[in-house]
This record gives C-alpha cells, structure tokens and sequence, in this order.
C-alpha cells in the first residue's frame, strides 16, 4: 500500500491530541498517587513517547502485512511482543532518570502498565487493520472500475468497427450490380460512400456528438441508399430545434435506419416511407424509427446485428436495458430509444 493512516492530516491529528490528552491523564493519575508533578511528567513523557512510537511501528508494519481472518494470531502476538518491549525499554530509561529508588514502584505497577500498553496498541491495530482493508477495499474497486471501463471501451470501439464493414459491404455490392447498368448513379454512390465513410473517421474521436451532426451524416447514409433503391425509398425527419442540440452518440441512427429500411422495403415494389422522429422529453432525448410493416409477410432473415449491436451500446454507455424498445402496430414497426440526461 502506497500510504499509512499517518499520511491523511485528519488521521495525524487524532493521532497527536489523543497521545497529548493520554498523556496528561498520566501525570495526573500519578500526582493522585502521590508522586511531584515533575516525576509525574517525566514517567509520563518518557511512557508515552516510546508507546507512540510502539504506535507508529505498529502501524507501519501493518502497511506491509495485513493478516486476513484467520491470521488474528499474529496480530496478538505482535501486540504482546511490541508491549513487552516498550516495558522493558521505557523501565530501562526510568531507572536511568531516578535511579534505583524508582524501581519498587515500577515492580509493582507492571501488570498495570502491561496491561494499559497492550490495551493501546490494541486500539491502534483495530483502527489501522480497518483504514488499511478499506483502502485495500477502495483500490480493489478502482481496478475492478478501471479494468470494466476498458473493457468497455474496448466492446464499444469493436461494435462501432463493425458497423462500418456491414454497412460498406451491402453498399459496395450495390455499386457493383450498378456499375454496368447505371454508371452515373454507381460513380455519385461511391462519392457519396467516400464522403460518408471520411465522416465516420472523424467521429471515431468524439463518443457523444449533437444530434444535428449525427443526422449530417445519416443524411449522406440515405443519399447513398437512395441509390440503392431508386424511387421505391422515401424518407422523412422530423425533428424539433431543441433535440437537434442535444448530445447521442455517435453512429447510433444509421444502424436503426439501416434495419428500417431493409426491412421495410422487403417483400415490396412501390414506394415506402421511412420515418424518423426526435423530441427531448424533460431530460431525455426520444427517437423514434419507423418502416412499413405487416404482420402476414414472412421476416426476411439476418443477423440482426443492428439493433442488438445499438441496444448493447446503450447499455455500456448508461448501464440500462430499457432504453431501447420495439414496438409493432398493424401496419408499422417502431424502434424508439431515449438518451438519458441528454444535455445540449
């Protein structure tokens, strides 16, 4: 662990005011017992410096081993040891300071101090042993946060890289089924397909963008399925001022319209109108896309990849399944999903 509870001012603090106080409930203890206020200090400053800093050798040691549940052992017997020694030591400096006249009454205040001292550094091992494991606690969950958020990031950049292969496939075999018999509309796809794709590098950079440039660059999508399917693709937007200023994220619509259209203009000759509609609802940004649907034809098969690859990204990106629902009428199939919090 990088730091003690010694590194926080809060911690420190206590640490000094709580051996201050202990120290002058010392002095007095001893000056009741009938001792001159200058041996009394003396005993007590001399105690009490070398059980501080027992204290700050504690509380170190634990910084570099922390016994889990079944290892309380050692924390006893560090306490007993560290005890001991501090008698030993602190007796030692007494006898030193007044002599050999001390020393009875050092003999029979032992078991007192012993048990005093061990009591003390008992205290300072709870206290350290709990700030220790929740610091252990907070790092655990820093890398655990840590570690899921690149792994998100990671899925995240894998579901957008693979929304522009799909798409550049389906638009590429167009091209080549237009080449030969429409050269001008294949020649305006591939302008088109090259501005568009120039557009979706560019927004590799931002994760959330507004509302207005993400349908800037849905429009150069339609333009190009436009060409696709000719006279038979209509679309239409309909979007209020407000949601245009409102932020989503990036390469979120063309999928869902994508999904709309193949599915919308399967099993049909005529024209179909593929609808697009934004509100910011309170704090949410709403979308809805809709396509022709009914109910008698047979789905046309598929991966799906679209609205699976637009629901798991919303929820990486917020941490929930309900922001994208599907909803089936008897002549339309709706998508709508709601950007949370969606600022402008």
């Amino acid at each position: 662990m990088a730091a003690t509870p010694l590194s926080t001012n809060k911690f420190r603090l206590y640490f000094i005011v709580s051996w201050v106080i202990w120290a002058a409930l010392y002095v007095g203890v001893l000056v009741r017992l009938g001792y001159d206020v200058k041996t009394a200090a003396i005993d007590s400053v001399v105690s009490n410096v070398f059980l501080a800093l027992a204290s700050v050798l504690v509380i170190n040691n634990l910084r570099y081993y922390l016994p889990r549940k079944e290892q309380f052992l050692y924390l006893l017997l560090m306490c007993l040891t560290v005890a001991g020694l501090w008698l030993v030591l602190s007796r030692w400096i007494l006898l030193l300071l007044f002599g050999p006249e001390a020393s009875h009454f050092y003999s029979i205040s032992i078991p007192i101090r012993f048990g005093v001292a061990v009591l003390i550094i008992g205290c300072v091992m709870l206290v350290s042993v709990v700030w220790y494991s929740r610091e252990e606690q907070k790092e655990f969950e820093k890398r655990k946060n840590e570690s899921e958020r690149l792994a998100k990031d990671a899925e995240l950049f894998k579901l957008r890289q693979q929304l522009q292969p799909h798409f550049l496939f389906n638009s590429l075999n167009s091209v080549n089924a237009l080449i030969g018999s429409a050269p001008e509309q294949a020649r305006k796809m591939v302008q088109n397909l090259s501005d568009f794709l120039r557009g979706t590098i560019k927004k590799e950079e931002n994760q959330f963008i507004r509302l207005s440039e993400e349908l800037e660059y849905l429009n150069l999508y339609l333009e190009i399925e436009k060409v696709r399917f000719g006279y038979r693709l209509k679309t239409e937007l309909d979007v209020t001022p407000e949601a245009l200023e409102c932020k989503i994220p990036s390469m979120l619509l063309q999928p869902l319209m994508e999904n709309a259209i193949k599915f919308g203009l399967y099993g049909t000759t005529g024209e179909v109108m593929i609808g697009l509609r934004a509100r910011k609802v309170e704090k949410e940004l709403v979308v809805a896309v809709m396509n022709p649907y009914d109910p008698d034809t047979k789905i046309q098969e598929g991966t799906g990849f679209g609205l699976k690859s637009v629901k798991r990204r919303l929820y990486l990106l917020f941490g929930r399944n309900d922001l994208l629902e599907i909803n089936t009428t008897k002549d339309a199939f709706v998508v709508i999903f709601r950007i949370p919090d969606a600022h402008d």
